[in-house]
């Protein structure tokens, strides 16, 4: 038999590739090339929960001082920042007005008294005038009309002094009232702190007709401070009376402050439908590096795992589309067995249910898993069949890819 020659062999080599083209669908299976994935290894790490807010700085007591009376301003003692002992004099208003009251009011007082010393004589007088009438109407001498006149200026003499005491008595009060008025033209400390407002100058005119016009803001003592925050109503539950907070201001943005929550008010605040309450922090300030009015960035941890299995916030939020998932493997194990394992940290009271997904027979498959607290990346797992070194479905290839902070394994791609 002849040798096939070299065009005989080219044919049956042409021959050949053309029936693998088209065989190649049944050659190759395409379910063998699952949908890409992203997805990222279980780790143990630490998770801190935390809820944030935002604040202002203000001393424990602060005191507006104010003036009872209107006038100019004669004398100022006390300027910002100025050290002020309690009853110290921090500012004069003129007080000629008030004197010349006074002497006023002294004189009517003098006059008062006069009349009712009047008063009194002419009572005197008119009891005599009646015992005398009385004794000549005895005698049948005078007519009963005089008699009866006497009787009746006897008794308006004694209203008189009833007058007379009365009038005594406004013109005490009044000049009592003047000499108030002539000390509230004093100013002064009502406690020992630091002046961190001034509100007047010296000849300016205040009107305390309708309110008492600011003059000073004292704060009594800067060393120890308060921080009231406003916290959302999604978060204030999470906070309790003595936990322990920290802070930045942007006065010093490398440094932390702490303190301590001192009181949740019930009261509520609300601006534009959104609700918030007032945390009060204690702080203290020893440097009195803080200041009042300073705006403070609130931290609170009210949970902390330095040990939890951790998996990303982006497994919990994934979803595959409705003919990728797997129903059937929902209650297997990541290696194909039935699900035994679980955390060995108890459920947390706050706990709930979740599901994620991991890749099994090449398609998603739910497992549901038991969570605990989260600090906005990563969620603690409480119970469920995952364990350390388990994989699970973040995203579909080509979506954002989650940072991988230490404790987790990088996400990597299937193919």
């Amino acid at each position: 038999m002849r040798p096939l020659s070299t065009i005989a062999w080219l044919s049956v080599l042409a021959l050949g590739g053309a029936a693998a083209y088209r065989l190649g669908p049944w050659w190759e299976n395409d379910h063998d090339k699952p949908p890409p994935y992203e997805v990222a290894t279980l780790g143990r790490g630490s998770i801190v929960a935390k809820v944030t807010a935002s604040g202002t700085l203000s001393a424990l007591v602060t005191v507006q001082v104010g003036s009872q009376v209107s006038g100019r301003i004669k004398e100022l003692h006390a300027d910002f920042n100025s050290q002020v002992k309690k009853g110290q004099l921090i500012a004069k208003i003129d007080p000629q007005l008030f004197g010349a009251a006074l002497e006023q009011a002294r004189a009517n007082y003098t006059a008062a008294q006069g009349d009712l010393l009047k008063a009194k004589v002419q009572a005197q007088d008119a009891d005599r005038q009646l015992a005398r009438q009385k004794s000549l109407a005895g005698q049948n001498l005078v007519a009963q009309a005089d008699y009866d006149t006497a009787q009746a200026n006897a008794d308006v003499a004694k209203a008189q002094i009833a007058v007379s005491s009365g009038r005594l008595e406004q013109a005490r009060a009044a000049l009592h009232q003047a000499e108030v008025n002539l000390t509230y033209t004093t100013i002064e400390s009502p406690i020992d702190g630091v002046v961190i407002s001034r509100n007047v100058d010296v000849g300016q005119t205040i009107a305390s007709s309708m309110q008492a016009p600011i003059l000073f803001v004292i704060a009594e003592d800067l060393h120890n401070m308060h921080v009231d925050t406003s916290v959302a109503e999604a978060d204030v539950g999470k906070l309790q009376a003595g936990m322990k907070a920290t802070f930045g201001v942007d006065a010093y943005p490398n440094e932390r402050f702490e303190g301590y929550v001192r009181q949740i008010r019930n009261s509520p605040q609300t601006v534009q439908n959104v609700v918030t309450y007032d945390a009060v922090i204690d702080v203290d300030n020893p440097e009195l590096k803080l200041r009042p009015g300073m705006t403070a960035n609130v931290t609170f941890v009210y949970a902390e795992r330095p040990d939890a299995l951790r998996v990303p916030n982006a497994a919990l939020r994934f979803k595959p589309a409705p003919d990728a998932a797997d129903p059937r493997a929902a209650a297997r194990a990541p290696g194909g067995a039935t699900a035994t394992r679980t955390a060995a940290k108890p459920a947390d009271p706050k706990s709930h249910k979740r599901t994620v997904y991991v890749l099994r027979d090449r398609k998603p498959a739910p497992v549901e898993i038991t969570t605990g607290i989260t600090d906005g990346s990563f969620t603690e797992i409480v119970g469920g069949p995952l364990s350390d070194g388990d994989t699970v479905i973040t995203d579909t290839a080509g979506g954002p890819k989650p940072a991988s902070p230490q404790g987790m394994q990088p996400m990597r791609r299937i193919m």
